[in-house]
């Protein structure tokens, strides 16, 4: 009988060796996360509720017209009036700082992979591992290199959520006409004059697409995060799970649900904005 491989014990042999040997590195990652996700709970509390459901209504109506904003000013309206305008701007923010560290990392990495096929490769059954490993499993990792917070839901939500932006702005990039690549090739561009005028411009729309789904996957892990104490509506839908409190539970998932309906509309119609032009 052929025996188990210790598995396990490599993964947190792995794991523990690399929280001894970076800690400062880490520590330094925590505090600017932390610091990113402060930044933006400052600006979306600092005005008061009814001014940031017009300011947002507005914004609603500027990308997408009268649909978007009635429901925008409704729903917004409903998660005040429920009491749970705070939370929803603690998870906004948790959203936020999850999709700019993905943006971040993940059109660099697809513009990368799209000029080098070697890179592509190699990403690919990273990117298949990232997004058919159960979102829980990250959280063991994360928190034993940030401990508890809202830092280490930070990180496994960039985990889960990156996925999408690298591969749709990769996508976007190979799907460029040859023939106009060919054109600038023929003016003397540089690669980078070439990526910069030709390229990235006509694959906007697919990296916004990747973008969107960014938006939705990170929303998606604000549950799972309040589990390792990650604050805002996730931690208010997993205390109603923990004490069977199906209302409390039903409205917070509301909250969530409006939160991102709004999220996916604008979005969408800035990508349809980027194609018109």
């Amino acid at each position: 009988m052929i025996p188990k491989l210790p598995l396990d014990e490599w993964v947190e042999s792995l794991v523990g060796g690399l929280d001894s040997q970076f800690s400062s590195l880490f520590d330094m990652l925590s505090g600017a996360i932390e610091g990113v996700v402060n930044f933006f709970s400052f600006l979306f509390h600092l005005p008061p509720a009814y001014v940031m459901i017009v300011l947002l209504t507005a914004i609603a109506f500027w990308f997408a017209r009268w649909p978007l904003a009635v429901f925008t000013l409704i729903g917004l309206f409903l998660i005040e009036n429920l009491g749970y305008w705070q939370q929803t701007m603690d998870t906004l923010a948790l959203v936020m700082t999850s999709a700019l560290i993905s943006i971040i990392i993940g059109v660099p990495l697809g513009i990368v992979s799209a000029r080098k096929q070697r890179v592509q490769n190699l990403l690919t059954p990273v990117l298949d591992f990232m997004q058919t490993m159960p979102a829980f499993v990250y959280l063991i990792p994360a928190v034993t290199f940030f401990g508890l917070g809202v830092v280490p839901g930070v990180i496994a939500s960039v985990i889960f959520a990156v996925p999408p932006t690298i591969r749709l702005t990769n996508l976007g990039i190979r799907q460029v006409p040859a023939d106009l690549v060919e054109v600038a090739d023929a003016f003397g561009s540089t690669p980078g004059q070439k990526l910069i005028k030709v390229q990235s411009p006509l694959a906007v729309p697919s990296i916004m697409a990747g973008i969107n789904q960014t938006i939705m996957l990170a929303l998606s892990m604000v549950v799972i995060a309040s589990m390792i104490g990650a604050q805002g509506i996730g931690a208010d839908v997993y205390r109603a799970v923990t004490q069977i409190k199906t209302g409390q539970g039903f409205e917070a998932g509301l909250a969530i649900v409006i939160l991102a309906i709004l999220l996916d509309r604008l979005s969408q119609h800035v990508i349809k904005g980027k194609r018109r032009r």
